[in-house]
C-alpha cells in the first residue's frame, strides 16, 4: 500500500464490518437529526447572517450538535468538518473525515419551504464512501455506500441514459444551463431547488436529466450527493470533467455538472469546445 505521507494515494477502504456499522450508524444518525429539524421547521427561530451572505438559524446549531454528538462519539479518531463547526485542520491527517450539512438550504427552511435536507458523508482518502440525504418534509431518504448502488427510502434509483438534453429537466443557474443550448429560444429550467445536495438526488433518482453547481458550493454541499448520484449509475465532476476531492485544505469548488454517466460526458465534451469565459 501506498504511503499517504510521501505523495501516494492509499488504495485500502474499509472493512466490511467497520463499513456496516458506519452506514448503520450514519441512517439512525441521519434520521434523527431530520426529526429535530423538523420539529423547529416553521416555528419563530432566531437567526443570523455568517460571512457576508450566508444565512443560520438555531435550528442549524442544534442539529450540528446532535450529529456532532453522535457521530464523534462513535467514532473518535475519525476527522469533521461541517458548515456550522469551527474547521479544525486536524481532519487533514485524517483518513475517514465526517463531512456535515446539518441543514442544507437554510434560506428554504427559513422560509418555510419543503427544499432542504440533512446530508452527511463519510469520506475516505478525499472519496466518499457513505452517502445520506435525508429530505424530512417530503420524508425521502437518500442512501449509498460505494459498490454497493444508491436507494431513495430503501428502492434503487438510476440516473436517466441518454445524451439529449430536456431543459425542463435540468436545474442549475440559468445563464450557465443556456450555453448548452444550441439555438436562440429562450429555455425553461426546472424549477430552482434551495438545496443543492437535493439538487443533485434528484439527478440520481432519474426526476432531472442534470444538475448544475454555479460555483462556490462547499465540501458539505456535495460530499454526499456525489456519491448517490455515482452510484445510481450518474456521474458528478467539475465542468472540466475533473474529479472532485474532499477533505482537503480548500473546502470551495467552482463550476459542476452531476447526469447520468452518457449525457455528463457530452456535457463536459461541450464545455470542453465551448469553455466558460
Amino acid at each position: 500500500m501506498a504511503d499517504a505521507s510521501a505523495g501516494g494515494v492509499r488504495n485500502q477502504v474499509l472493512s466490511r464490518d467497520t463499513l456496516s456499522r458506519d452506514a448503520a450508524l450514519l441512517v439512525a444518525t441521519v434520521r434523527e437529526a431530520g426529526a429535530l429539524a423538523l420539529s423547529m421547521f416553521r416555528t419563530e427561530l432566531k437567526n443570523w447572517t455568517k460571512g457576508t451572505s450566508s444565512p443560520v438559524s438555531e435550528a442549524d446549531i442544534a442539529v450540528n450538535d446532535l450529529i456532532e454528538s453522535k457521530l464523534r462519539s462513535a467514532t473518535p479518531d475519525y476527522g469533521w468538518l461541517s458548515e456550522e463547526s469551527a474547521d479544525d485542520e486536524a481532519r487533514l491527517g485524517k483518513r475517514l473525515v465526517w463531512i456535515v450539512d446539518p441543514i442544507d438550504g437554510t434560506r428554504s427552511y427559513l422560509a418555510g419551504r419543503e427544499d432542504w435536507c440533512v446530508s452527511v458523508a463519510l469520506v475516505e482518502d478525499e472519496s466518499p464512501v457513505l452517502a445520506a440525504v435525508f429530505a424530512p418534509v417530503s420524508d425521502e431518504f437518500f442512501f449509498a455506500a460505494s459498490g454497493s448502488g444508491a436507494t431513495r427510502n430503501d428502492v434503487p434509483v438510476h440516473a436517466t441514459l441518454g445524451t439529449e438534453l430536456d431543459f425542463s429537466r435540468v436545474a442549475g443557474p440559468k445563464p450557465l444551463v443556456q450555453r448548452l443550448s444550441r439555438g436562440p429560444d429562450e429555455i425553461t429550467l426546472y424549477p430552482r431547488i434551495g438545496s443543492l445536495a437535493l439538487r443533485l438526488c434528484r439527478v440520481a433518482e432519474g426526476r432531472l436529466d442534470a444538475a448544475f453547481a454555479g460555483g462556490q458550493s462547499r465540501d458539505w454541499d456535495l460530499a454526499a450527493a456525489n456519491l448517490i448520484v455515482q452510484q445510481a449509475n450518474g456521474n458528478m465532476t467539475a465542468l472540466s470533467g475533473d474529479t472532485i476531492l474532499y477533505n482537503r485544505r480548500e473546502v470551495t469548488h467552482g463550476v459542476l455538472v452531476a447526469a447520468g454517466r452518457d449525457r455528463h460526458a457530452s456535457i463536459v465534451e461541450h464545455f470542453r469546445n465551448r469553455p466558460l469565459p
